[in-house]
């Protein structure tokens, strides 16, 4: 195989592995890109970059963030992903083949693997909590080690025939470079100061750039751990998972052993290159998945589906796989609700009590927000105002959250505090994504005909209690009839109050229910006319006629019948999608 040929065909690869990268996050998981724009808030601001760029690794940090907002179009997300993705296989492969003054060929046999630390990186990005500072800084720790690598062939190789001004170059070029790199980047300078030549000036880098970061940890705010792993590559603070910490030494050990195995024979050969090709694309399939856990995933894309209020695609995946974690669960009841399906719908899908209604707080950024947005819709202003609150001083790295500031933005206007509305509204005017919108609701404000007109700020105007209170999460159920008795217009709030106590199998709290939303409303869906049927037979009383229809009457009878005989009849299953199988059986 012709050299040529290898080295055009590397391109082909690396081209590919991009397009692979960018299917991944463009329709495998579009919506964890979203989750990571969340949890920001970059603004075009002079203190904002003065305050990052006042921590090591600020610039790195400064530029990752500057992308992640971009991930709000996942499209532009995916192909930032790839990009960064094929410049570090790039630079890595540049890196591998610039490895002593001497080498005029290379060994295109080992290009694959130089997609090694890339792919390690893709696997480790299934962490959610792993920030794209880390993949900028590597970028850039890898760019200047090639580029100081190039001085030091071109300039620094002819400096050494001086002799001692060659020592006296090197050695100030490493004092300056070293300190200042850090700064930027953060201890990923530590890779840079490994890659440098020759191997007494790389232990001697090492050893100074260690000591800067050790030296800075006693001034710095931050504890000591924290700092020599990095402030900002990962969002849990004082924790870094082994594959990031894996991945520069990775880098180094394939650059030492092109030094080794530089030489080529004449003829390169095929087969090598083919062998690592396919090792590593079967390596990469097998293991790649693995670190993108299913449930969390699923997870984070319910709550994408509820941040943009797509209550239907949110029923149609329940409806392909059953949802039975508690984020999940509360996701689905709040899309039925919203689209008035509850009542209807609920006991088609795994229920798990009240709490699949409204989750008990977790200090939780996913948690909470998710518990924010159930209070929200059902014109709790004033407690989803809370939560958005204890969302964001739950983000583990003390960041802002665009989505929360907005939130914070809305239930302020809603409350006609239009002072407050107005400082969050001149945040957002200084991002990308948020500032059209905010210039909107700047028009907003003070103007009462306005939002009261709103089809969503007006609706939840006349939905919030006027009062504001404390409550228990106990009684949950009370709040929902007192939303409903302010207004019975709130279908949220009656869905909600019928259901709870059926959740909770409290069949005589639900008939004191039912007489109260009977008197406002016309509200017999198909749960609660199987609910009074359970209550009527377990009172051995007939029903008033016309109050449930014959065909659950005749449902529940036949249920009755089959119960009474075994009550683990497998025939029961039939009736897996009722109250009746919910309470006796309790799944």
């Amino acid at each position: 195989m012709k050299v040529d040929r290898f080295k055009y065909g590397g391109w082909v690869l690396t081209l590919v592995f991009g397009i692979a990268v960018f299917l991944f996050w463009r329709y495998r998981y579009p919506f964890a890109l979203t989750y990571q724009e969340q949890l920001q808030l970059f603004l075009f601001d002079g203190d904002y970059f003065c305050e990052r760029l006042s921590e090591p690794g600020g610039l790195a940090r400064y530029i990752a963030e500057f992308l992640v907002q971009f991930y709000n179009g996942v499209t532009f997300g995916a192909l930032i992903l790839a990009v960064l993705f094929m410049l570090i296989q790039r630079l890595t492969w540049r890196l591998m083949t610039t490895v002593n003054y001497q080498l005029s060929t290379i060994n295109y046999q080992l290009y694959p693997l130089s997609f090694l630390p890339a792919l390690m990186l893709w696997y480790a990005m299934g962490d959610e909590s792993v920030m794209l500072t880390y993949m900028v800084a590597l970028v850039m720790a890898l760019a200047v080690a090639l580029l100081f690598r190039r001085m030091e062939l071109v300039v620094l190789d002819k400096l050494d025939k001086l002799e001692k001004l060659g020592k006296l170059v090197k050695l100030g070029t490493l004092l300056l470079l070293i300190p200042l790199l850090y700064w930027l980047i953060g201890p990923m300078v530590l890779l840079v100061a490994a890659l440098m030549l020759p191997l007494t000036v790389a232990a001697v880098a090492v050893v100074y750039a260690l000591a800067l970061i050790l030296l800075s940890a006693h001034y710095l705010p931050f504890p000591m751990s924290r700092v020599v792993l990095g402030i900002s590559y990962y969002r849990i603070p004082e924790v870094l998972p082994y594959v990031l910490m894996a991945i520069p030494v990775v880098i180094i050990l394939l650059v030492w052993l092109c030094r080794k195995f530089h030489a080529v024979v004449e003829k390169q050969k095929k087969w090598v290159y083919m062998a690592e090709l396919v090792v590593l694309a079967v390596a990469a399939v097998l293991i790649i998945p693995r670190g993108y856990d299913t449930k969390k995933y699923e997870l984070i894309e319910y709550d994408y589906l509820v941040r943009t209020n797509q209550w239907n695609a949110i029923i149609a995946k329940a409806e392909k796989q059953m949802p039975d974690l508690p984020m999940s669960v509360s996701a689905t009841n709040l899309a039925l609700g919203m689209t008035n399906q509850l009542g209807e719908r609920a006991f088609d899908f795994y229920q798990r009590g009240s709490e699949g209604l409204l989750p008990k707080f977790e200090r939780n950024f996913a948690t909470a927000q998710l518990t924010g947005e159930i209070y929200f819709h059902l014109g709790l202003v004033n407690t989803a105002q809370r939560f958005a609150f204890e969302a964001m001083e739950a983000i583990p790295n003390y960041n802002k959250s665009a989505r929360v500031v907005k939130r914070l933005a809305e239930t302020n206007m809603i409350n006609g505090q239009y002072k407050v509305a107005e400082k969050y509204l001149k945040m957002l005017e200084k991002t990308v994504f948020y500032r059209p919108w905010a210039k909107r609701m700047m028009t907003m404000l003070g103007d009462e005909k306005v939002i009261n007109g709103h089809p969503l700020y007006g609706q939840l105007r006349q939905y919030r209690l006027q009062e504001d209170f404390l409550f228990s999460e106990t009684e949950l159920d009370k709040i929902c009839g007192q939303l409903f008795v302010h207004n019975p217009q709130n279908q949220m709030a009656m869905q909600y109050l019928m259901l709870m106590p059926l959740l909770d199998k409290d069949i005589p709290r639900f008939m004191s229910y039912v007489q109260v939303v009977q008197e406002r409303a016309q509200y017999r869906p198909r749960s609660c006319q199987e609910a009074l049927a359970f209550a009527f037979m377990q009172q051995r009383q007939q029903p008033p006629r016309g109050l449930i229809s014959d065909m659950i009457l005749q449902q529940m009878n036949e249920f009755s019948r089959i119960y009474s005989l075994d009550k683990n009849s497998p025939e029961l299953a039939r009736f897996k999608n009722t109250v009746w199988y919910y309470l006796t059986n309790g799944k």
